[in-house]
């Protein structure tokens, strides 16, 4: 008798621990590829009217996406001939006010980036698009873009990097 309960136990547990398997807390599907690279993305902000250049915005952009996708997914990053090719450009970098003080100053500004992204899928064909990705990060008039770079840096390229990865590989 404890020899069948035993055998039922590891069976029932051998069958549910292989369930397990085939979920991904990211949702990402990657299919059959087993590379991606991700091509350096130009900064063009500067054609766009009242947007500025920011030095090493390309250089940090493209590494936050190399880096998201290195960590949630067991793709390798490669140079060239990636499975997962994404390439792009930074098309908008730009500080608006947003609201007025009674002096007629800004209480509130708002820096906006949006990226253009191009994504191929060698393995699979009909899932490349390309698509402008947007985010934005309101902060203080009184303070100056520089005291809050860093934050607003990290908040736009945490949202537009998550916002491509699910648009490229989640599959909710």
């Amino acid at each position: 008798m404890k020899k069948k309960l035993y055998s039922t136990i590891i069976l029932t547990s051998a069958l549910l621990l292989s369930g397990c398997g085939a979920y991904n807390f990211s949702g990402a599907s990657t299919g059959t590829a087993q590379s991606f690279q991700v091509n350096f993305f130009q900064n063009y902000a500067d054609q766009s009217p009242g947007s500025t250049i920011e030095p090493q915005l390309d250089r940090d952009f493209t590494n936050a996406l190399q880096n998201l996708i290195t960590n949630l997914t067991s793709l390798n990053l490669t140079g060239n001939n990636g499975d997962l090719i994404y390439e792009g450009e930074i098309v908008e970098y730009r500080v608006s006010p947003m609201s007025a003080t009674a002096n007629q100053t800004a209480a509130q500004n708002r820096l906006t980036m949006s990226v253009n992204v191009r994504f191929y899928n060698t393995t699979k064909e009909d899932s490349d698009f390309e698509k402008r990705f947007s985010f934005f990060f309101d902060f203080p008039g009184t303070q100056l873009l520089e005291s809050v770079k860093s934050e607003a840096h990290e908040a736009l390229f945490d949202r537009i990097t998550q916002d491509i990865f699910n648009a490229s590989l989640a599959d909710w």
